[in-house]
């Protein structure tokens, strides 16, 4: 799988040759994880931070909030490294601080020891001082309290002159079940696939930003057992991760969607290229491209608009029952389109009443003692906190993010009454 990754010194998304000659200027980090985040992960690493000539640690807080980060550089105190999980980055990358101590009081799973090799022994503080420690010595003493590695070969480092095979092999199998994700001088789509079947994932920059190696290539690269005329069963899901429909793909329109951040698919019947909405107006924003456990299949996660993705004008292919989603929907058409009169056009032309019944419904939600009262007042409440979303122009899906942001924290808010 890939791994994209945003560099930022100064504020800028850069590229360096080696971890010090600098290459280009990637522009905006914001942009940059704009364009990225279809791919899932994205590598985030403070690069003043780690040489420690500054911090970029308000941008990259903005960062982890637009969309799921691993975020790295100059993490080498364990304040730190909680203030960054509280902050929602999905994992931590730590290297100069990465001893079994430090690792082994964080999360297992949300954090990955970035091994820096130069010749095959680690270097810390940017790249700039060699320990003369062995990389499967120091990825064999950490594997039992990490959940993966970012094995770095910095002598290939923005050369994208390819990588050492073996050498990843070799940590792949010191690393006992934790995922290895290896960065490097990585640049096709070739390379990708052939780190993915050795059980790694592909942590890709300079190829990305110079046009080297197209995304959508990268997304594509570890596909396997493509089904009669190259193509791939896609399963179309709306951002709550319900399904919307089945359709196929095939690498080049995967590529074009992930270019195009649009619903692109394989129309079998025509043997073309099929644009969703284009002839409809049932359009698809792509939001996140995901291959299954065996590579053989991929999920598109979408932001549909118009009357849904089904043909015979349905928000899906199959029956579903009256969710939050839905609820939602009708509402944010209400903001659009209002009904003179209705109780939702009250609510949403006055925020004073709206306010009013937000406090009165809770008050009844928090004095209910039987199910029955409970389920009906907070179907009250869960109403008129959507009108206020969609009074808003909020989502659902934002909330939803917010919610995943909270559960990643490590510390508790302490839930004491207001005074």
């Amino acid at each position: 799988m890939i791994v994209p990754s945003i560099d930022i010194m100064g504020g800028r998304a850069v590229q360096l040759r080696r971890g010090s000659e600098f290459v280009l200027d990637g522009g905006d980090p914001r942009e940059r994880l704009n364009e990225f985040s279809v791919a899932g992960d994205v590598a985030v690493v403070d690069l003043d931070a780690a040489l420690g000539q500054g911090s970029n640690a308000a941008l990259i807080r903005d960062l982890v909030r637009r969309a799921p980060c691993r975020v790295g550089g100059g993490i080498r105190d364990l304040e730190t490294a909680r203030r960054w999980l509280d902050a929602g980055a999905v994992q931590l990358m730590i290297g100069t601080a990465a001893t079994p101590k430090f690792c082994g009081a964080l999360p297992r799973e949300r954090v990955i020891a970035a091994v820096d090799a130069k010749r095959g022994k680690v270097v810390v503080d940017g790249w700039r001082r060699k320990t003369g420690v062995p990389v499967l010595e120091q990825v064999r003493a950490l594997a039992p309290v990490v959940g993966g590695f970012l094995f770095t070969q910095v002598e290939k480092e923005g050369e994208m002159r390819g990588f050492d095979c073996a050498a990843v092999a070799a940590v792949v199998r010191s690393a006992e079940g934790a995922r290895v994700t290896a960065a490097g001088g990585i640049t096709t789509s070739e390379e990708v696939a052939e780190l993915d079947r050795l059980g790694a994932d592909a942590q890709i920059g300079m190829a990305i930003y110079t046009g080297k190696l197209s995304l959508g290539d990268a997304v594509a690269a570890p596909l396997v057992k493509p089904l009669a005329g190259d193509v791939w069963p896609t399963v179309v899901c709306d951002e709550a991760g319900h399904t919307l429909g089945l359709v196929w793909s095939t690498r080049e329109s995967l590529a074009r969607a992930v270019a195009e951040r649009r619903g692109i698919y394989w129309s079998r019947s025509r043997q073309s290229l099929w644009v969703k909405g284009e002839t409809s107006g049932n359009s698809q924003q792509l939001v996140r491209v995901d291959l299954d456990c065996d590579r053989d299949a991929l999920r598109f996660t979408v932001r549909q608009a118009g009357a849904g993705f089904c043909h015979l004008n349905r928000r899906s292919c199959w029956p579903a029952e009256f969710d939050l989603a839905d609820l939602e929907r009708t509402l944010a058409d209400r903001v659009a389109r209002p009904v003179p009169g209705s109780g939702t056009a009250r609510l949403l032309a006055d925020p004073e009443l709206l306010g009013a019944k937000l406090r009165e419904e809770a008050d009844e939600l928090a004095e209910a003692r039987s199910s029955e009262d409970v389920v009906r007042e907070t179907a009250d409440v869960f109403y008129m906190a959507l009108v206020a979303l969609a009074r808003s122009g909020a989502t659902l899906a934002e909330v939803r993010a917010e919610l995943a942001r909270r559960h990643r924290a490590v510390n508790r808010r302490p839930m004491a009454r207001k005074t």
